[in-house]
């Protein structure tokens, strides 16, 4: 009975069994949550306790009001701290970054120093020690029969390339009495100075176009002169390439005259509005040059064309001081007029060059241990060259490095300065013979420091290795197990005929059905004199494994394209 009595007690309305509905306040059913579980709180004890986490927030939400005030956040701004050890490494970079263009100024500067009395060394090369070399050379030829024909060359490879050098310049400079100077400033002058600005821009980039092409005909020049030739009728071929040769160093020289006539026209203008226009042309460059990519490569290009560039605007500055002073009779106290005018031209390219080399090497993660390198590299020409079977003149080997060809400039600079100077009476002949002897003193002087430093300099980048350990090439054909004593030219290295490997020829990619004939060691090899022993060059092919996929220094030269651009 009892059992009965329960059970009807739990399916009564209003009863709090599950499954069943509880009748509201207005009569209908409400839904009732299941019953708990085991274990599990039951719905109220649930909502009790959310209930009161609730009311504990609002609490301290109260309790916290009063404690954000603006006196309370502004002495948090000014009391917060923050540790910069947990982020050690970023910050040790970018102090590395401010060392580095802390350091470029100085290291640019050696580099830029070292550089411009390379330039210098060439180009006194074309004054003094040249006129002696053709005269030992004319007068071998001269007194050859006397001798009898000892061997099948009437002269030797260098002395036919300083004669025909020889030949180019007086032909030259007598080409050049036919171009008024005066001429071609009074109709410079005449025009507007945006004009002038534009023209000025144009010459620019037309004498780095000429550059590059010009020391090309040259060369071609003197191989053709020089090569070895079966019949006499292949000497014809010399004529054409020794009349480009002659018209190119003309148009080259007339172009530089260009450029020198707009800079005195510069310097003579009342307002100096378009000495000013020319400088800010030098601050456009960074623009071109800093938000670029550039690896080492392309900054040794660019290192190279500043040299030039600034190794040029030193002769263009003393050629307009030349015929400025020859305007006003040689009068000393108008020399101080020109000085301020010329210290701000050359301030402004040093200050160029320094803003441009510093925030490429920061963008691009250069060390400023690079002009080292590069130093080294220009060196190392300088030691190569004076080797007892040299592959090439050094003038040349820096006309091909540096984009620097003497000939034109020192074209002009004669006629410049044949124009400015009457030389009249013994007593002023006596002058010229004594500043002769002057300017090769400077010669000897100059070239013995080069080459000291030079030594040095290729001593601490640890390149002597490169200097006795030639690279041996093989021609098409033949087996790379025997090397020949001559040596032919295979493709990206050039030899002449005493089989020396040309360091700045131009490199080209070698195809890929062609075998690999060139045999390196674990370092990139160029150059030197090879003797003329036979000599095993047969290798493990794990040694042409481990070869650097890029180019050394010494491969780059001004012309070579290595990268996205060539400056």
């Amino acid at each position: 009975m009892a059992g009965v009595a329960d059970a009807a007690a739990a399916a009564a309305p209003g009863s709090g069994g599950d499954g069943r509905q509880d009748s509201g306040r207005d009569g209908r059913s409400e839904p009732r949550p299941p019953a708990a579980g085991p274990g599990q709180p039951s719905p109220h004890q649930r909502t009790e306790t959310l209930g009161f986490y609730e009311s504990d927030r609002g609490r301290k939400k109260k309790r916290s009001l009063p404690d954000l005030s603006l006196l309370r956040f502004i002495s948090a701004e000014l009391t917060r701290g923050y540790f910069l050890e947990h982020n050690e490494a970023k910050y040790t970079e970018r102090r590395e970054r401010v060392y580095t263009c802390m350091r470029i100024p100085k290291e640019l500067e050696k580099l830029m120093f070292f550089g411009i009395f390379l330039c210098l060394d060439a180009f006194l090369y074309v004054f003094t020690l040249l006129p002696l070399r053709v005269f030992l050379a004319m007068f071998r030829f001269i007194t050859l029969p006397c001798y009898g024909l000892r061997d099948r060359r009437l002269l030797q490879p260098a002395q036919v390339c300083d004669i025909l050098k020889g030949v180019i310049l007086v032909i030259c400079y007598f080409m050049m009495h036919y171009v008024d100077y005066s001429m071609m400033y009074h109709l410079i002058r005449g025009q507007s100075v945006i004009k002038l600005y534009i023209i000025y821009n144009m010459l620019e980039v037309a004498d780095r176009l000429i550059s590059s092409f010009g020391q090309d005909i040259l060369d071609a020049l003197y191989w053709t002169a020089t090569e070895p030739k079966e019949r006499k009728r292949a000497h014809i071929g010399v004529i054409p390439h020794f009349f480009m040769a002659v018209l190119y160093v003309f148009l080259h020289a007339i172009l530089i005259m260009v450029q020198a006539t707009t800079l005195n026209v510069a310097f003579n203008s009342h307002n100096k509005s378009l000495l000013t226009i020319m400088m800010s042309n030098n601050f456009v460059e960074i623009k071109g040059s800093v938000f670029k990519k550039f690896e080492k490569n392309n900054l040794f290009q660019m290192s190279n064309s500043d040299i030039k560039e600034r190794f040029t605007n030193y002769v263009l500055l003393l050629i307009v001081c030349l015929r400025n002073m020859e305007q006003f009779s040689w009068n000393p106290d108008h020399l101080w007029v020109l000085f301020p005018d010329v210290c701000m031209v050359v301030a402004s390219e040093i200050a160029v060059d320094i803003v441009k080399h510093a925030f490429i090497t920061k963008f691009n993660d250069i060390t400023a241990d690079v002009y080292s390198e590069y130093r080294a590299s220009l060196a190392f020409d300088l030691v190569s060259s004076r080797q007892k079977n040299a592959y090439t003149d050094y003038s040349d080997s820096v006309s091909r490095r540096m984009g620097f060809i003497p000939l034109p400039l020192a074209v002009l600079l004669i006629r410049v300065v044949t124009s400015s100077i009457k030389v009249q009476g013994v007593l002023a002949y006596v002058c010229v013979v004594l500043f002769y002897c002057g300017l090769i003193s400077l010669k000897v002087l100059n070239s013995i420091v080069l080459l000291g430093k030079s030594c040095q300099y290729v001593k601490e980048a640890k390149m002597e290795e490169k200097l006795f350990n030639p690279v041996l090439t093989a021609t098409p054909g033949k087996p790379a197990g025997k090397q020949q004593s001559t040596f032919k030219s295979t493709q990206g290295i050039s030899t002449d005929e005493n089989g020396s490997t040309s360091v700045t020829s131009q490199p080209v990619h070698q195809k890929e059905n062609m075998p690999s004939l060139l045999v390196t060691s674990n370092s990139d090899q160029f150059l030197t004199t090879p003797d003329g022993e036979e000599k095993d060059i047969s290798q493990d092919s794990s040694e042409l494994k481990h070869r650097s996929a890029k180019k050394d220094l010494l491969e780059i030269d001004r012309f070579t394209i290595c990268g996205n651009r060539i400056d």
